[in-house]
């Protein structure tokens, strides 16, 4: 399927060479959905997932959403996170850590929610508007609430250490 059908004209895309995005069928756009793909990462839509404006995926190794699925404006995805504790060294010149994301099949995913590296979401869940997702989720489950700030020390370690 040519991906021109599946994208209207307000969608932007981005994928670097020698990386890998599959779209099942049936699969809907609105305006505005990025998706960044580095040469390790790879993007999976399943059949009939629906994205609403302003998605974003970032993958540098896998990003799966399976079959109708349905994202909420604003949804964005991550599949790694910035190194960040060696003392001494920019932080940009830390590198990644980096793990799958997997949505299960027909979950509703809020506007405005964040999910981070290594989650799974399991099939039939509903996760609430602004929610940051940062752990696994079980299949059949409501994920929702109020979000807490939590401020913790970083333990600094040296370039020299092993993480």
């Amino acid at each position: 399927m040519l991906i021109s059908k599946l994208l209207n004209a307000y969608t932007t895309y981005k994928v670097k060479f020698g990386s890998k995005v599959r779209f099942g069928s049936k699969v809907r756009f609105r305006k505005n959905v990025r998706i960044a793909i580095s040469d390790t990462g790879r993007v999976v839509f399943g059949n009939g997932v629906f994205m609403n404006n302003d998605c974003s995926l970032t993958s540098r190794v896998s990003i799966t959403i399976d079959d109708d699925t349905i994202i909420g404006e604003g949804v964005k995805f991550y599949d790694h996170n910035h190194r960040f504790n060696i003392k001494g060294k920019l932080i940009k010149n830390q590198g990644f850590s980096c793990q799958e994301i997997h949505i299960g099949k027909n979950c509703w995913i809020g506007s405005n929610v964040t999910i981070l590296k290594g989650v799974t979401i399991g099939d039939n869940c509903v996760i609430g508007a602004g929610s940051v997702i940062r752990k696994s989720i079980p299949k059949d489950s409501l994920v929702y609430g109020e979000q807490k700030i939590i401020t913790n020390k970083i333990k600094w370690r040296f370039d020299n250490e092993e993480s």
